[in-house]
């Protein structure tokens, strides 16, 4: 095996691809045309109500307005929408322990993929630490801010935020677990803890919702998250 064929079978990154002239080869750019439609799916996508229904979760808005929108202005998706606040008080827990919430980010196709895997065995997790969990809601258009919104709403001691990553050329279903130990207005992004690549070529979904629980558990040992906890 020579040093190419070595790393081409290290990564999945489009490394040492043929070409015709100036030209890809036919099935590289295939290859690429279909990965790339993946991304825009996974990004354009919605998440099934036929799945939101099935665990039981009730939507939330920001105040995204549209996909568009959403890409354009990432700051309204740190902010719910007037009628999310009035549903989150109205229908959830205040100051659980922990909280979760599931939003579809920039992939729908990373819950839709992944979220019956990680979830569950996240409860799992946390039940095997005796934590208690709050009322968990589907995020419609959010981003990693709203943690900081609804933790002001809710105060949780300690949260979780499973989103849909940032789709590329090598997966478009990645779910990403942001967690912070009792968010609020003015939270450091250094007081974030995020557990990334979960998908079933990157980090298993029910080994990361399985360290996702024992995080939880450390955070609220020692009362705090990110760059102060001792892991």
């Amino acid at each position: 095996m020579n040093e190419l064929d070595f790393l081409k079978r290290l990564t999945p990154a489009r490394i040492g691809v043929g070409r015709t002239g100036t030209r890809p080869l036919t099935k590289d750019s295939l290859s690429f045309r279909i990965d790339h439609a993946a991304a825009v799916d996974a990004v354009y996508g919605e998440v099934s109500q036929d799945l939101l229904d099935q665990m039981g979760l009730f939507t939330v808005e920001t105040r995204y307005g549209s996909k568009e929108r959403y890409l354009k202005r990432p700051d309204q998706g740190r902010l719910l929408s007037e009628e999310g606040e009035k549903l989150i008080i109205e229908k959830c827990v205040l100051r659980p322990q922990v909280q979760i919430v599931i939003s579809d980010g920039l992939s729908a196709s990373a819950i839709q993929k992944n979220i019956m895997d990680v979830y569950p065995t996240l409860l799992d997790s946390l039940s095997v630490y005796n934590l208690s969990v709050g009322t968990t809601f589907f995020l419609k258009g959010g981003r990693v801010g709203c943690m900081d919104a609804i933790g002001e709403l809710l105060q949780p001691e300690a949260f979780v935020l499973l989103i849909g990553e940032r789709p590329g050329l090598v997966s478009a279903e990645s779910l990403s677990a942001y967690m912070c130990y009792r968010p609020q207005k003015g939270t450091k992004e250094s007081d974030r803890m995020v557990i990334s690549n979960i998908h079933r070529r990157g980090t298993p979904p029910v080994e990361a919702a399985a360290h996702i629980g024992t995080m939880i558990h450390k955070m609220l040992e020692q009362k705090t998250s990110g760059v102060g906890l001792v892991i």
